[in-house]
């Protein structure tokens, strides 16, 4: 069958709604793909809204043990005696029981004044040192470790020795100390611990 010229203008209605329908089935799909473009972007935000939200969650389970373990750590810290108001009075019975088990002919001490060991320290808790100058009369030079060794395990605070000098002693004194036969001299930080909400 062959189109003549006269068939045309009984073909212009039929043509006329195949172009309007495939105008209307490409708006159609041009809509399908907006749609779908914008149900991406919207899935892609909800995915990335929900990777921040489990991180946060993840971050503040994460903030809430560290802060429990801190509060265990600094509630041990205080049941032992490190955390708190320095215990001077406590301190100098545990050098007069250390003097007295362990038979050191002589033993004088002097506390210093206690100060923050980092002035410029904002965290949640704060150390303070207390210095000790300790001079002790030693028939071994074991007494003194043992004498110190018995301070560290039993005071209520901790206790580091900055330094000790031990010499021979030249002259006997008389009484206890005439057995003596060093002389020690030491340095010693006293330290403490307490919460920053306890600052005064």
């Amino acid at each position: 069958m062959k189109l003549t010229k006269r068939d045309l203008p009984k073909l212009w209605l039929p043509l006329t709604v195949m172009l309007a329908l495939i105008a209307v089935a490409c708006l159609l799909a041009w809509a399908t793909h907006l749609d779908a473009d914008k149900a991406d972007r919207e899935r892609n935000a909800a995915a990335s809204a929900k990777i921040q939200i489990e991180q946060r969650l993840r971050q503040a389970r994460s903030e809430e043990q560290e802060i429990k373990e801190r509060a265990q750590l600094f509630q041990q810290l205080r049941n032992s005696g490190l955390a708190g108001e320095e215990r001077r009075l406590d301190w100098i019975e545990t050098l007069r029981d250390a003097h007295r088990e362990l038979r050191i002919p002589g033993m004088t001490y002097e506390f210093g004044a206690q100060s923050k060991l980092d002035a410029g320290d904002e965290s949640t808790q704060i150390w303070f040192s207390s210095p000790l100058r300790l001079q002790l009369r030693v028939v071994h030079e074991e007494d003194l470790l043992r004498f110190l060794a018995r301070i560290q395990k039993n005071a209520k605070a901790l206790v580091i020795v900055r330094s000790c000098k031990l010499s021979a002693l030249t002259r006997q004194a008389d009484g206890r100390e005439a057995m003596a036969q060093f002389a020690a001299e030491c340095e010693m930080q006293w330290l403490t611990v307490r919460s920053a909400s306890e600052k005064k």
